[in-house]
This record gives C-alpha cells, structure tokens and sequence, in this order.
C-alpha cells in the first residue's frame, strides 16, 4: 500500500497530518507532505481514515 498526494489539489486543511501524524506532516505553509510513502500495517486505516476525509481529494491510495 502506498499513499500519494496531489500537490495541486492540497489546500491545507490539515486533516491528514490530524488523523494519521506518523505518514503525514505540514509543510512550512501548512500543506500536506508525505513522510512515508509506503504505508505499513499498522498505520493502515488511519492513513484510510484520513484520505478519506481530505475534502480536497488530494490523497489517493496505491495498491
């Protein structure tokens, strides 16, 4: 499973770093940064839970 995000879409809203902290950070403006791409069992539903929260779609899920 990987994650991927969409630079262009991000907004900054900060859901994806709120919900799942250990995959994904802010940048220095606010938006989302991946900090692991490949994401491990452990982390897998909250990484789920918070590309599915993103209001943007900017996060989508590799197989």
């Amino acid at each position: 499973m990987r994650v991927v995000v969409d630079p262009d879409k991000c907004v900054g809203h900060g859901r994806c770093y709120a919900l799942a902290p250990d995959v994904f950070e802010p940048d220095d403006d606010g938006y989302c940064m991946v900090r692991h791409y490949e994401v491990w069992p452990a982390v897998a539903e909250l990484v789920r839970r918070a590309v599915a929260n993103c209001p943007e779609e900017a996060l989508t899920i590799e197989d």
